[in-house]
């Protein structure tokens, strides 16, 4: 069994790092806090209850000295009877490792002393001689500090003072930390979300001036860049940060104008070029076609030059009308919004192709119906007459070319497929830019400029569509995505 694909790990934002940074810091402090208060407090009363210690054992030792045959039941009763014990203190005479008598002043003055049970007696009977207090477990009593000195008669008397207070002190000083350090952190943390926020809201304000600049039409001319984040206080980081995000604007908004500005040159330069070129090319290739009217004979030499030169002259003039038409496009000149009969458009424009290409097999898809959008009939009827060219000219004969078209949601699909060879994959991507050929030695033999499909997107950019392309060998297809216009364009 496969497990399915592993989720993306969410990176936590700024403000969250930040906020757990600062409560992270806080709680490492606040432990070692606690750790530092909690070890010298006991340290403290641990301390406090060695001097009680001390002070019990001497008393302990004068009243506890008794001869041998004492039983415990009368060591315990004198040792009940010592005034100003503690109560919990543990008193017990060891005698070569037996204790002979054990107690535990009662909590109550008048509650009788308590002998410790077997266990307890046990560990008191491997006690030895120490001065300094030492912390043991007795079974059924609890820790408790401890004194060992030697007796007169070379017995071990034992003196001891319970732990539970030391214990019950310093857990109470635990809680009341841990609830009061948790506290500060829930407050912190709050506070500290809030501060956050508000110290990183230019930042917000930046990332917001840039989804609003990465949404400006900026590639169709629009050169203008109004958008600026709020700039805070420059010693800031933040607003040193602001500072340089509006000079970037600034730089860019500059770069763009300049850039605008040649291409507005260039295409200036292209229209006045193209209105230039088109009367000499015109003269040439009228003197070309005079001379070859005339009663003489030519020299077959002669004649073949004013051939070329006829012929050259009308690609000439082809390429003129077309860079003329992309330079008006460029120019942003609007096209025609008039109701457009696509279905016959199609039909014609496959009419004419396959009169100017007999050899090829041309196939009709068409709705019974006919489609309609708004757009200019000119415009859109160069787009089909360049599409069925360029299928034409870039396939062998034999090849069949399919006109296809449906009526979408949006308006029309338009398909022009055929079974050609295809593109090759390193020029698809480039495909409707200009001036590219799929084919350079094909092209140049067929008159080809490189600028059919680049006017194709032109004048489909300016009515609003789209089209797409995808071939693979055996099936090449342009899809031609068309849309209603607005009322406003329609009655321009």
């Amino acid at each position: 069994m496969t497990s399915g694909p592993k989720r993306a790990r969410r990176t936590p934002t700024l403000r969250t790092q930040l906020v757990a940074l600062l409560v992270g810091l806080l709680t490492l402090a606040f432990l070692l806090v606690a750790a530092v208060t909690t070890v010298a407090l006991r340290g403290f009363l641990q301390d406090r209850l060695d001097q009680q210690l001390r002070a019990a054992g001497d008393r302990f030792s004068v009243s506890l000295e008794h001869p041998d045959d004492h039983d415990a039941d009368t060591s315990n009763t004198q040792f009940a009877s010592v005034a100003g014990q503690a109560a919990g203190t543990l008193g017990a005479r060891v005698m070569n490792g037996t204790v002979t008598a054990a107690a535990v002043v009662g909590h109550d003055g008048d509650e009788p002393a308590t002998a410790p049970g077997p266990a307890a007696r046990r560990v008191i009977g491997r006690l030895t001689a120490r001065a300094a207090p030492r912390s043991i477990e007795l079974p059924g009593l609890g820790e408790y500090r401890v004194v060992v000195a030697r007796g007169d008669d070379g017995d071990l008397l034992v003196t001891g003072l319970p732990m539970h207070e030391v214990h019950e002190t310093t857990t109470h000083l635990v809680v009341i930390e841990a609830v009061v350090f948790g506290l500060v952190l829930i407050l912190v943390g709050v506070s500290g979300a809030v501060f956050v926020r508000l110290a990183l809201r230019p930042l917000n304000r930046m990332a917001a001036t840039a989804s609003r600049v990465v949404e400006l039409p900026l590639s169709s001319g629009t050169v203008s860049l109004p958008e600026r984040a709020p700039e805070p206080d420059p010693r800031t980081e933040v607003g040193t940060l602001s500072i340089a995000f509006n000079h970037m604007l600034e730089h860019v908004e500059s770069s763009l104008h300049q850039r605008q500005a040649s291409e507005d040159r260039l295409r200036r330069f292209i229209a006045d070029a193209s209105h230039e070129l088109r009367t000499p090319v015109a003269v040439v290739r009228s003197h070309a076609e005079l001379a070859r009217r005339t009663t003489e004979s030519l020299p077959p030499e002669v004649e073949r030059s004013l051939l070329r030169i006829e012929a050259e002259s009308e690609r000439m003039g082809h390429l003129v009308d077309d860079l003329l038409l992309l330079a008006r496009l460029d120019s942003g000149r609007p096209l025609a919004a008039d109701e457009v009969d696509v279905t016959r458009l199609i039909l014609d424009s496959v009419s004419d192709a396959q009169a100017a290409g007999p050899d090829h097999v041309w196939r009709l898809e068409l709705p019974p119906e006919p489609i309609t959008v708004i757009g200019d009939d000119h415009a859109l009827h160069q787009v089909m007459a360049n599409l069925l060219a360029n299928a034409r000219t870039h396939t062998p004969a034999g090849t069949t070319v399919t006109a296809s078209a449906r009526a979408t949601a949006a308006g029309a699909r338009i398909v022009i497929s055929d079974d050609g060879p295809g593109i090759k994959p390193d020029i698809l991507p480039s495909i409707f830019e200009r001036f590219v050929r799929a084919d350079p030695a094909r092209t140049m033999s067929t008159g080809s400029s490189g600028l059919g499909l680049a006017i194709v997107d032109a004048i489909l950019r300016g009515l609003g569509g789209t089209i797409d392309v995808s071939s693979e060998p055996g099936d090449t297809r342009f899809t031609i995505q068309l849309g209603p216009r607005d009322a406003d364009r329609r009655s321009t």
